[in-house]
C-alpha cells in the first residue's frame, strides 16, 4: 500500500489502479466526507477498463490514513493538524506525485460531493496542472447553493434509516453503516465551524486554462442538486472563461449517482464524456 508525507509528516495512504492496456490518461479520484476510496471499486473498474490509470488516496483523517493518524475508528473525519487547508496541500502534492509518476498522459482531476469541493479549489490554485475535470454531487460553494442542514431531511420519519439521502438503492446505505471505514457524522461537526467555512468559494475569474468540465447530478441530491450544479456551471462558463462545460441531471437519482440503481448508465455518460475528449492511442 504506497503512502506519501505530508507536510505536517502525516502518511496519505493511496493505491494505484493500472489501464487495462496502453494508457490513454490518469484520473486522480477525490472521495467525499465520512468515506474512502475504497466504496470506488465499481467506478474504477469502469475507468481502468476504458484505458486510464486512476490515482485514489484516502484524505486526511478518512479512511487508513485516518486510521493512521489516530488509530480509533470514532475519530475518523477530522482532520488534524492543519485542517483543511493541510488536506488541500496533501492533494495537491498527490497531483505533482501523479504528473511525476505519468509523464505524458493527461490528467482528469474526479471529485464527489466535499472531493468535488476540494478539486474545485485545486483548479482554482493550480489550473495549468488538470486536463479535465468531473464533479458529481456538487454544488456551488456559497451559502444558499450548499446545503449545511440535514441532508435526510426529505425522508425522515418512523423507519428512516439516516442514508436514504445517499442513494435508492437501499444496501448501499447499509453498506456505509457497516463499513469500519465511514462515518456519518455531519462535515461541520467533525471540521468544526472555522474549517468547515473554508469550503466557501466559487471558480476563479479568468483562469490560465481552458478545462472541459463534466456536472453530474441526481435530481433528488440534497447536497446541491440541479439548481446549485446549474449555478456552478454557469459560473465555470461567466467567471473562469471555460468553453466545455456538460451538465447532466439523473431524474430520481440522490447523492452517490456512482452508486445508484443505474449507476450503469452514469459510467457509460462518464465514458462517453471521456471518450470524446482524451481518446485511446493508437
Amino acid at each position: 500500500m504506497p503512502e506519501f508525507i505530508d507536510a505536517h509528516r502525516v502518511p496519505i495512504f493511496y493505491d494505484v489502479h493500472p489501464a487495462a492496456g496502453a494508457p490513454r490518461g490518469v484520473v486522480q479520484l477525490l472521495h467525499g466526507v465520512g468515506e474512502h476510496a475504497g466504496r470506488y471499486a465499481a467506478l474504477i473498474d469502469a475507468l481502468t477498463a476504458d484505458g486510464f490509470t486512476v490515482y485514489a488516496d484516502d484524505h486526511r483523517g478518512h479512511g487508513r490514513t485516518g486510521m493512521g493518524q489516530w488509530g480509533d475508528a470514532a475519530r475518523l473525519g477530522r482532520l488534524g493538524p492543519g485542517g483543511h487547508r493541510a488536506a488541500v496541500d496533501a492533494l495537491w502534492r498527490f497531483t505533482q506525485l501523479i504528473r511525476a509518476a505519468e509523464p505524458g498522459l493527461p490528467l482528469v482531476i474526479l471529485g464527489h460531493s466535499w472531493g468535488s469541493f476540494l478539486a474545485q479549489i485545486l483548479v482554482n490554485r493550480h489550473p495549468d496542472a488538470y486536463d479535465g475535470l468531473v464533479l458529481s454531487g456538487s454544488a456551488l460553494r456559497m451559502p444558499g447553493s450548499l446545503n449545511a442542514g440535514d441532508l435526510n431531511a426529505p425522508w425522515r420519519g418512523r423507519d428512516a434509516t439516516g442514508t436514504e439521502w445517499l442513494s435508492r438503492d437501499e444496501t448501499v446505505g447499509r453498506a456505509f453503516v457497516e463499513d469500519p471505514l465511514t462515518t456519518l457524522t455531519p462535515l461541520a461537526k467533525l471540521f468544526g465551524p472555522v474549517e468547515a467555512a473554508r469550503l466557501f468559494g466559487r471558480p476563479r475569474r479568468h483562469l490560465a486554462a481552458d478545462i472541459p468540465t463534466l456536472l453530474l447530478v441526481g435530481g433528488e441530491d440534497t447536497v446541491g442538486g440541479p439548481r446549485s450544479v446549474h449555478r456552478l456551471a454557469a459560473a465555470y462558463r461567466d467567471r473562469s472563461g471555460f468553453t466545455d462545460v456538460t451538465t447532466l441531471v439523473y431524474p430520481g437519482a440522490r447523492h452517490e449517482i456512482f452508486n445508484e440503481v443505474k449507476s450503469a448508465d452514469v459510467r457509460a455518460d462518464l465514458h462517453a464524456w471521456l471518450d470524446a475528449r482524451f481518446p485511446a492511442r493508437g
